[in-house]
């Protein structure tokens, strides 16, 4: 945006200074064709006239200066610009690609919830109602998960190990028994890596 800003800025400095040196232009023209024409006889006026003739060339020649010194900033901020717009164009490049394997993984993630839904639906039928209801309070209280795995004595909802004692109620408990962890209270999941 600076960039473009100072284009800008320098295009209208540059129109400005050559209309300046077009007005010295035209009226140094205008000194000379009097100069030519002898229409001016006073020696003193001639004198007037051939000095203004030689301050507008000096004027013009300055005036060019300035001119060819804002063409070159012109050229400087063109060159940003186009390298800025370049650069712009290969940010929204990477954002329109990310965008687009964003959208993607969405979908995906969007049919595998729809298919976990369907299949949470089919398992929760076989559930007794009161283990299902207790399951789904505790998933609500607990971020989403209201069972954990008991792996190698330790729950996987809390990630604490359980003391002997608490080992000794969950071996002693019959396998269609619900039992809980004591220290998050999800409902702990026996497997035979559960280390009883």
């Amino acid at each position: 945006m600076a960039a473009q800003t100072e284009e800008s800025d320098t295009s209208r400095e540059q129109t400005k200074a050559e209309q300046d040196v077009d007005q010295v232009r035209q009226r140094a023209v205008r000194d000379q064709q009097r100069l030519d024409s002898g229409a001016v006889t006073s020696p003193k006026d001639l004198e007037n006239l051939q000095r203004e003739i030689v301050s507008l060339a000096k004027r013009q020649g300055d005036l060019e200066d300035v001119v060819l010194e804002i063409m070159e900033r012109r050229e400087s901020a063109q060159e940003r610009v186009a390298e800025l717009t370049g650069r712009v164009s290969s940010v929204q490049a990477k954002i329109d690609d990310a965008t687009a394997r964003r959208d993607a993984a969405f979908e995906s993630l969007d049919g595998e919830a729809a298919s976990v839904t369907k299949e949470r639906e089919v398992i929760s039928a076989s559930v007794p109602a009161d283990l299902l209801k207790l399951y789904d309070k505790l998933r609500a209280q607990q971020g989403g998960v209201g069972a954990a795995r008991l792996y190698q004595r330790r729950c996987e909802g809390c990630h604490i190990e359980l003391n002997i004692t608490e080992l000794n109620d969950v071996r002693s408990a019959p396998r269609d028994t619900v039992v809980r962890c004591e220290n998050c209270r999800r409902i702990l999941v026996r497997t035979s890596d559960s280390g009883l």
